[in-house]
C-alpha cells in the first residue's frame, strides 16, 4: 500500500490533530498522503509540506485507502463521495459512539501498521440511492422524509414494488440499510439488523397509529414515498444531509444500489462484538445479590 487518502472533519480540532499525527506516521514508513486542501491548510507548516492536495473526487484514482478522522458523520460524508468508487474507507473515531468510525485514537499507530502489512479485512456494506432532480445520491445508512421545521404531521404514502403498502400519518419515515439500522431507524423503534442481510427496512417517525410499525422487505424491491399532505412542508435527507425540500404530491424512489462501500476493519473482531462494546450488551443486568432479608 503506497498511497493512502486523508480525510477529515474540519470543524473538528482534534480531527485534524488525529490525522495530522496519521500523515507524520505514514510518511516515516514510506507511504504518500494526500488530502483535500482545506484539511491539509490546516496541518502544522512541516507536516503540510508532506501532503499533496487533492480534491476528494479524485482520491479513488490515486489513493489504495481512505481513511477518515471523526466520527460516524464523518464516515457518512465519506462514504457518500466515494460511492462510485472501489476505494476501501477506514474511520479512526474522535466522536462518540463510532459505529462506523470503529479504530480508535489509542490505537492509531497500531492500527497504521496493520494496514501496511495487511493486517485487516475489508466488509462490503449496501447502499440505497434516489434519483433527485437529476442526479444520483447515495446513502450508506438512509433516506429520511420528514417534517420540515413544523409541528405539523405529514400525510405519506408509501409503495413497495409498486403495491400500495400504507398511508402514514407521522412526522415521516426512514428507509435504511442494514447499517443504519443502528442509527436513525433505531432510535424511532426500528430492529437491529445484521449488515450482511440482503434487506431494507422502512420506519415510521412517530406514527399517529399503533398499528404502524417497521417492515423488512427484500432489498430487490424498490420503495415509491408520495407526499399526500404537508402543511408545514417536508425534506428529503440522505444520512442527515438534506437534499430537497418537497411539496405535497411531490414523490420519490428509494431503491438498494449496485454500489457499495468498502469498510476496513479489525481482523479479530466481529459485528456482534461491536453491538455487544456499544450497546453494553455484554454488561450483566444483575450487578449484585439479592438482599438476604427476602428484599427484592
Amino acid at each position: 500500500m503506497n498511497n493512502i487518502a486523508i480525510y477529515a472533519n474540519a470543524s473538528k480540532s482534534e480531527a485534524i490533530f488525529w490525522a495530522e499525527k496519521a500523515v507524520e506516521r505514514l510518511k516515516s514508513l514510506g507511504v504518500n498522503c494526500c488530502a483535500e486542501p482545506h484539511i491539509a491548510e490546516r496541518f502544522s507548516p512541516g507536516t503540510a509540506e508532506l501532503v499533496e492536495r487533492v480534491a476528494v473526487e479524485r482520491f479513488g484514482h490515486i489513493a489504495d485507502m481512505v481513511i477518515a478522522f471523526g466520527g460516524d458523520g464523518t464516515m457518512l460524508a465519506a462514504a457518500q463521495k466515494l460511492a462510485e468508487t472501489d476505494i476501501p474507507l477506514m474511520g479512526v473515531n474522535v466522536g462518540k459512539l463510532g459505529f462506523l468510525a470503529e479504530f480508535s485514537t489509542k490505537e492509531l499507530d497500531e492500527a497504521l501498521d496493520s494496514v501496511l502489512s495487511g493486517s485487516y479485512r475489508i466488509v462490503d456494506r449496501s447502499l440505497l440511492q434516489s434519483e433527485i432532480d437529476g442526479r444520483i445520491v447515495y446513502a450508506l445508512n438512509e433516506f429520511a422524509v420528514e417534517r420540515d421545521n413544523s409541528p405539523k404531521t405529514l400525510d405519506i404514502r408509501l409503495s413497495v414494488g409498486n403495491h400500495p403498502v400504507a398511508d402514514y400519518r407521522s412526522d415521516g419515515v426512514i428507509i435504511s440499510t442494514p447499517t443504519g439500522s443502528t442509527a436513525y431507524s433505531l432510535s424511532c423503534g426500528g430492529p437491529v439488523i445484521a449488515p450482511s442481510a440482503p434487506v431494507i427496512c422502512i420506519t415510521p417517525i412517530s406514527a399517529h397509529s399503533l398499528t404502524m410499525r417497521p417492515l423488512i422487505i427484500p432489498d430487490t424491491l424498490d420503495v415509491g414515498i408520495e407526499i399526500v399532505a404537508a402543511e408545514g412542508g417536508a425534506r428529503l435527507t440522505a444520512d442527515g444531509f438534506v437534499e430537497k425540500i418537497l411539496n405535497k404530491n411531490d414523490a420519490i424512489v428509494v431503491r438498494n444500489s449496485e454500489m457499495r462501500i468498502k469498510l476496513v476493519k479489525h481482523t479479530s473482531t466481529t459485528y456482534f462484538d461491536l453491538l455487544r462494546a456499544k450497546f453494553l450488551w455484554s454488561a450483566s443486568g444483575i450487578s449484585e445479590k439479592y438482599p438476604e432479608n427476602g428484599g427484592r
